[in-house]
């Protein structure tokens, strides 16, 4: 069985991809938390991953780094990670690659925090951009395969890339079409992310980086988390 490594599910937005993609395909596996401490913690994240970081799958004596990698590694076994169509299997691994390796804005303004709901100070021209390329990407998904889901009926690992910015358009409350929103919505429905949720808000531990950057940026108007520690 694979052995899936995640941070804080209120913070770690990097986590989720793989994490709910394995949740909603129900495909087994086994989740090993390991929380952002005060301080650094590149030497315990080290005792699992090659960088420090997470996610990090491990499958017996294989260790794949990297949300992408740990994707296309999982879909060698399981086909249903990308589309079964191959105009829509390329237009997913673009739309995928293009969300893990871009909008930079959209990361470092709203970071992930589910358990927040954040009234921005601005949205910067770059902020606005990426939530236009989101909304254009979402849109051409959507009309040319179909829906409900980015390539047609079944939720895929695009769809699970992009999950992290559902959270981000309820935390921060951004200003997206009704497309768009109802596009955030459904997965924000999904019983995978439904439990993500629900454990993010449960969780006592807090990272002081990753709040220290909210008041930066805006102001908060709720916190749904449970009382820290």
């Amino acid at each position: 069985m694979y052995a899936l490594y995640i941070a804080n599910k209120n913070y770690s937005s990097w986590s989720l991809r793989p994490w709910v993609l394995l949740k909603a395909l129900g495909i087994a596996f086994e989740e090993r938390f390991v929380p952002f401490l005060e301080g650094e913690t590149y030497e315990a994240f080290r005792k699992f991953s090659p960088t420090g970081l997470v996610p990090c799958l491990v499958d017996g004596d294989v260790t794949v780094w990297d949300s992408l990698a740990i994707t296309e590694y999982v879909a060698e076994d399981h086909p249903n990670v990308w589309p079964a169509d191959r105009t829509a299997r390329a237009w997913a691994r673009s739309a995928t690659a293009e969300m893990h390796s871009g909008f930079f804005a959209l990361r470092n303004i709203c970071g992930m925090n589910v358990g927040l709901r954040v009234t921005l100070n601005e949205v910067s021209p770059a902020l606005a951009r990426d939530q236009a390329r989101i909304e254009e990407l979402w849109s051409e998904g959507l009309k040319r395969f179909g829906g409900p889901f980015l390539t047609g009926e079944r939720f895929t690992a695009v769809d699970a890339f992009f999950c992290p910015v559902a959270f981000r358009i309820q935390t921060y409350g951004l200003d997206v079409g009704p497309e768009a929103k109802a596009y955030a919505e459904r997965l924000l429905n999904l019983p995978a992310m439904q439990q993500w949720y629900a454990e993010g808000i449960a969780e006592t531990l807090r990272d002081q980086p990753h709040d220290a950057e909210v008041p930066l940026v805006g102001t908060v108007t709720a916190d749904y988390r449970a009382v820290a520690k």
